[in-house]
Formats: C-alpha cells, sequence, structure tokens
C-alpha cells in the first residue's frame, strides 16, 4: 500500500482546502466545499475565504447570510460554524444525539433527572413567537421551572443542542460588532431540518465521509471524527468503502480518499497563506502534524491565528487598526520573509478601513 509522508499529506490538504491556489469560486460554492468554516469569533470567516478565493468581497458573504443562503449555528464539535443553508438542515438531526452529550458532559450533575423533552419542548414554546433572543434570555424564561438548574446549563441545553437554532445578522456580518440573537432554524430558513434516517441507515453520515474526504483527505477515521465530533461513523465509512482508495501514513494508519482527489506532488511549492483562528484546515485532523509541528499544536486550540510558510504553521499572528504583526516561530530564509510580507500587505489592506498595508515582523 502507498505511504503517504507528512509533507505529501501536507500538500493534499492544502489543495483540498484551496490554500494551494485560490479558487475561483462563488463564496456560497466555497462555503460547501469546506463543509462550512468554524466561527464562534465572527470575523475569522472572512479571513479564511480571503485567502482561500480569488477577489473575495466581503459583501458577497453579507449577502449569503441576509439572504438565508449561509447560516450561522451550533454543529460539528457543538461549535458555532458558518455552514449553508442545506447542509445545516440536511446535517443537523445527524448531530443531535451528539451535541447533547457534549452539552451534558459540561452540566450533567446540575441537569441530572431534567427530562430532555421536556426541557426541549418548553424552549421551543418560549421561542415561538418569533423574537429573537439570546441565551441567557431563554435560559431566564425557563427558570422558574427548573430552579435547580444554573441559567447557563439550561441555555446552553436548549439552544445549542435541543432546539435547532441560528445566530441572526448582523452577527457575523463584515466589520459589525454584534450580541447573538437566536431564532429556530426552521422559521428563519422556512424549512424543517430533515428528520433521523431511519434505523439501520445513515445517508448523512455517508455524505459526511465523502465531503470530508473531499475538503480534508486523504485522512483516518479517527480525522474525520475529530472534524466532525460524531463517533457512530463506522458503518458509513463501511457503506462508502468500495468508492474510496487507501493508503497509509508514516505511522502506519489506514488513509481514506477519495480516487480522482488532487494529491499534488510534495514539491509542489506552497504560498505563505494567513489562517484565521480556529481555522479547520487545522482542527479538522486528529493527527495535525501534516500542517502543524507537535510542539506548536496547542496554538490550533488556544485561537492563535496562523502563517503558513511552505505549507506549515511558522508563525502567528495579530491585527490592530492598521498594522498586521506577524511573530515567527522559527528563523525565516530571507525569500520567505519577503513572501510573508507581501501576504501579510494584502491582508494588512484587506483588513483595514483605509486599504493600508503595514505589516511588521516581530523578533522571533
Amino acid at each position: 500500500m502507498t505511504v503517504l509522508d507528512t509533507r505529501a499529506l501536507g500538500r493534499a490538504t492544502l489543495a483540498r482546502q484551496s490554500l494551494l491556489d485560490r479558487a475561483d469560486v462563488p463564496v456560497r460554492d466555497a462555503v460547501a466545499h469546506l463543509g462550512g468554516l468554524q466561527a464562534q469569533e465572527p470575523q475569522e470567516p472572512f479571513t479564511g475565504l480571503w485567502s482561500r478565493l480569488r477577489a473575495f468581497d466581503p459583501a458577497a458573504l453579507d449577502a449569503l447570510l441576509t439572504g438565508r443562503s449561509v447560516v450561522r449555528t451550533h454543529l460539528m464539535r457543538r461549535t458555532v460554524h458558518l455552514v449553508t443553508a442545506d447542509d445545516a438542515l440536511a446535517w443537523r438531526s445527524r448531530h443531535d444525539p451528539m451535541l447533547r452529550q457534549r452539552v451534558l458532559g459540561v452540566y450533567r450533575a446540575e441537569l441530572d433527572g431534567v427530562d430532555l423533552g421536556e426541557l426541549a419542548a418548553a424552549g421551543r414554546a418560549v421561542l415561538a413567537d418569533g423574537e429573537p433572543r439570546s441565551m441567557p434570555e431563554v435560559a431566564r424564561a425557563l427558570a422558574d421551572r427548573w430552579p435547580t438548574v444554573g441559567t447557563r446549563a439550561l441555555g446552553e441545553m436548549v439552544m445549542a443542542a435541543l432546539v435547532p437554532v441560528v445566530q441572526l445578522p448582523p452577527r457575523g456580518l463584515w466589520r459589525v460588532k454584534s450580541g447573538v440573537r437566536n431564532t429556530p432554524l426552521a422559521r428563519w430558513l422556512d424549512r424543517q431540518p430533515e428528520p433521523p434516517a431511519p434505523e439501520g441507515t445513515d445517508p448523512v453520515g455517508e455524505q459526511l465521509v465523502r465531503r470530508y474526504l473531499a475538503a480534508f483527505g486523504p485522512a483516518a477515521s479517527a480525522d474525520l471524527r475529530a472534524w466532525c465530533g460524531l463517533a457512530g461513523l463506522p458503518a458509513a465509512v463501511a457503506a462508502v468503502r468500495a468508492e474510496l482508495v487507501t493508503f497509509r501514513d508514516a505511522r502506519g494508519r489506514e488513509l481514506l480518499d477519495l480516487p480522482d482527489a488532487p494529491r499534488p506532488d510534495p514539491d509542489t511549492p506552497a504560498p505563505v497563506r494567513f489562517l484565521p483562528a480556529f481555522d479547520n484546515a487545522i482542527l479538522g485532523y486528529h493527527d495535525r502534524g501534516r500542517i502543524i509541528d507537535d510542539a506548536h499544536r496547542g496554538l490550533s486550540v488556544a485561537g492563535a491565528r496562523v502563517v503558513l510558510v511552505d505549507g506549515r504553521v511558522a508563525a502567528t499572528w495579530t491585527a490592530d487598526a492598521d498594522t498586521v504583526t506577524v511573530t515567527p516561530l522559527r528563523g525565516f530564509t530571507r525569500a520567505e520573509r519577503t513572501a510573508v510580507m507581501e501576504e501579510g500587505r494584502a491582508l494588512s489592506s484587506f483588513l483595514s478601513d483605509d486599504e493600508s498595508d503595514r505589516i511588521k515582523i516581530a523578533a522571533s
């Protein structure tokens, strides 16, 4: 069986994530291909898409949000993701058990003895009048009925797990600061989420396998679980296995992939790319070594924005009102420093109000 080393896997990831060459596709198509973008930090998806698309215009994403073609909702890994409306409706029911279990994992003691069906019905009743509400507002409305349960536990169980909701614009619009206001997913899209599949079938799971590999493969089953947070996908993997090709990584793990998906030559040049906080190009794997060294793995869950140099995390970056600051994690060659400065100036111009292109590289 063919072995793919770390560099080969890294180049495949860059190609699938439109980080090797910027893609010339509509914004909605990019969001769909990526299986969504992690978006608990509302402005980060704009940088993620700018780094992946040619001539990305933030107004295009704003229009998709206000036009209800993409939504912000709790989904994979119980985190807020920016996904297409179609994917939110198709995937939500398949994620429901995982969402409940993850909230229970945090608040099990507080929610002990609470009938979750009753709580879900009460939460839906609170939201039934169509008035957008924050999580604390919903929790306070339920507090008299469950006085021994903390408001945070009530709010998170209802709004992140039991009742599919979306975070409404202006939350998530370009350069807009806005609190979270939620409304039911079905009300916002005027469509109901797809119901769970009949027992013994898993069409959504099979779709998730294919979609994941298209955007992240080649990858192991553990990587798939790390991306979506779903543990029960072995049957889905088995169902589509005949469609797939297999490889091994340097550790001997079996990797699955779509047969015609891009797997570039490991020596393909990789341009400098600036990634936003919590980018799925890193978080979408259990084994993140294809892009980030183990010594820096903690950056991927700490909300650090990172810079890819030759396809690997080589620096972090921050931005204030008018300057992008890069802090290297290793020394740069002269050519690398030039490339980082060039891409950083372009990012600075994108992020700034006055289209300035100020960048500095801090001492490493």
